[in-house]
């Protein structure tokens, strides 16, 4: 387990905000009969878990700066460190009722992700890495699986809605990626996918139209599991092309070339 003052803060923030998403998420369940539907309740039990982060983060380092869901982009008078903060990831899980969603925080510095927390706040399930020091979940250490031949792979991916940007292209990747696997799972949290890959339980995980408080923790605790991470083209773009592939070295190398072959297919 990692017992440095820095995942001391980025832990303990992330308590406090689960503390509350725990409890609305029982209220959740009971509005899924009202007229009204529970939409407007999650919005600000998202928010309020925000609040409660950037609150705490804040108070530890309050210098930093922060990249928000809800809140943008805040500058902070150290322009090295910047905070990647998602407080509900896997937002539409919450409001239907499936327990299937997290906190994730990451911390860039000079522009390379070098710590992340992930909490599966129904599983309790905490995911942390920092950089030279290793992934761990629970305090057990994470390892990505061995396996090499993708045939035998499970992988993840997140589905973009129709009209979104390029729908088709990605259906051309699913397609590739359907006969070059053992399935394609998509269970609605980019940051629960990664934390997954590094736990060895998805083979690899890819995506497009992705924000950077969606993976930048995830990054962090899949590559000190001993992962390969990139965006979908292969390069370190990830938070410029909104793109991200992961996996072992093997099945990196291997869905990138599945991936570039269906974006090739007419």
């Amino acid at each position: 387990m990692i017992r440095s003052p820095l995942m001391t803060v980025m832990v303990d923030a992330v308590m406090k905000a689960a503390k509350g998403l725990r409890r609305d998420f029982g209220e959740v369940e009971n509005l899924q009969v009202s007229r009204k539907g529970p939409g407007d309740f999650v919005s600000l039990a998202d928010t309020r878990a925000e609040q409660i982060l950037r609150e705490a983060l804040a108070k530890a380092r309050p210098d930093y700066g922060f990249v928000l869901e809800e809140g943008g982009i805040v500058e902070g008078k150290d322009t090295q460190h910047r905070w990647h903060v998602d407080p509900l990831d896997g937002t539409t899980n919450f409001l239907h009722g499936i327990p299937h969603f997290c906190v994730s925080v990451g911390l860039e510095r000079d522009g390379v992700m070098v710590a992340g927390v992930i909490y599966d706040v129904i599983k309790d399930e905490l995911f942390i890495a920092e950089r030279g020091k290793g992934a761990f979940v629970n305090n057990r250490r994470l390892r990505v699986a061995g396996r090499t031949d993708p045939l035998d792979a499970v992988v993840a991916t997140g589905i973009p809605t129709i009209g979104k940007r390029n729908h088709p292209g990605y259906l051309k990747e699913l397609a590739g990626v359907m006969v070059k696997s053992a399935g394609v799972r998509r269970m609605g949290s980019a940051a629960l996918d990664l934390a997954y890959v590094a736990a060895g339980r998805y083979d690899a995980y890819w995506e497009h139209g992705l924000s950077s408080y969606d993976v930048a923790a995830g990054i962090v605790i899949v590559r000190e599991a001993g992962g390969y991470v990139s965006d979908a083209f292969g390069k370190d773009k990830i938070f410029e092309t909104g793109s991200l592939l992961c996996g072992n070295e093997a099945m990196h190398r291997a869905y990138l070339d599945v991936l570039k072959l269906a974006r090739a297919t007419a």
